[in-house]
């Protein structure tokens, strides 16, 4: 492999590729207030993820409505777990609440999300009397739009990046270069041999694209599942198959002693998921249990939420006549004449 000159801090390479790009980490600034594009498409990510859920939802004989509340608080909890989840496995990186708070810049870890985004989701799914296994179910599909965007975030950061390689595809930046000049000795120390000024392996790109195809499974596969929460045990098992390779090429790895942490969450939670499937369906062959959405409750509460839905359509269509006819009316109002004004006009 040929080394690459020092690259300016905001310089993204694909040298095989023949790119080079400029990138401005900051999307915009709102009155000195600077907004990142990790924040952004983090954002994104998260408003297709929830579009998405909300459309599918009476397919899973859920109640629209309730579910929201459900994915607002699963996203506040996914945040928190985020962050508290990066904080704790990285904390001699951190000296004051403000760092703490300050996510701009990164600092979030998808396991961490998951599991706050479970806890809290959960809570709210119970407080709204939602079932929790068709619940994930939708939401599972919206995790992988969500990580499918959000990992674009890695790219304007410059971060989640791998080993060295010469691969086609192989990638390097500036900030990559300084990170890996900075913690060679470190990384060296762990057993991670790499040179700063040889492009490395795009580990967002590969995570990114691996989501896209595990949403596309579980688009096509979901209308053929055969028992609520096979949808999120599927999730958990493809995405924890993946972060499980492609965590060992990662050299930003969040390490419990000399362990890589989310290596090891993702293989237990794959094995764990796909032990779940298999045992759930032996189980359906000798007692088949219908799914939520053919059950008597689930008709009953999506007839109710149709009817409410309804009724509010009457009120604003109502309402909207309402005001139209009032409006015809001041119009037929300010076209008639003056008292008096007609006779005046004869003579």
């Amino acid at each position: 492999m040929e080394a690459l000159s020092r690259l300016p801090v905001d310089n993204v390479v694909f040298p095989k590729l023949g790119i080079d790009l400029t990138i401005n980490s900051e999307a915009i600034s709102i009155f000195g207030f600077s907004v990142k594009w990790y924040g952004v498409m983090i954002a994104l990510g998260m408003l297709l993820a929830m579009m998405y859920c909300f459309r599918r939802a009476k397919e899973y004989g859920i109640d629209g409505d309730r579910l929201i509340d459900a994915v607002i608080a699963g996203v506040i909890g996914a945040v928190v777990g985020a962050r508290l989840y990066y904080v704790v496995l990285h904390s001699a990186s951190y000296h004051s609440i403000k760092d703490i708070l300050s996510i701009r810049d990164g600092g979030l870890a998808i396991y961490g999300g998951i599991i706050g985004g479970l806890l809290f989701g959960c809570i709210m799914a119970k407080i709204r009397k939602l079932k929790i296994m068709p619940t994930l179910d939708i939401v599972a599909m919206g995790l992988f739009i969500g990580q499918c965007l959000g990992r674009w975030g890695n790219f304007f950061n410059q971060e989640a990046f791998g080993t060295n390689t010469d691969l086609p595809w192989g990638m390097s930046g500036g900030r990559i270069q300084n990170y890996l000049i900075n913690h060679q000795a470190e990384l060296a120390a762990k057993g991670i041999e790499i040179d700063p000024m040889l492009p490395v392996h795009p580990c967002f790109l590969y995570e990114s694209l691996w989501c896209l195809i595990g949403f596309l499974i579980l688009h096509f596969y979901h209308k053929h599942r055969k028992f609520d929460g096979e949808i999120f045990a599927l999730y958990i098992f493809l995405y924890g198959l993946e972060r499980s390779v492609v965590e060992g090429l990662r050299t930003d790895s969040l390490y419990i002693g000399s362990v890589r942490a989310s290596q090891m969450l993702a293989a237990i939670s794959a094995a764990a998921a796909l032990v779940y499937i298999i045992v759930m369906r032996v189980r359906l062959k000798k007692n088949p249990v219908p799914l939520y959405r053919d059950t008597e409750e689930s008709k009953r509460l999506i007839a109710e939420s149709e009817k409410a839905e309804q009724a509010e359509e009457d009120r604003r269509k109502a309402k909207k006549e309402q005001k139209n006819q009032l409006t015809d009316d001041q119009k037929i109002v300010s076209d008639e004449p003056e008292d008096g004004s007609e006779e005046n006009g004869e003579k």
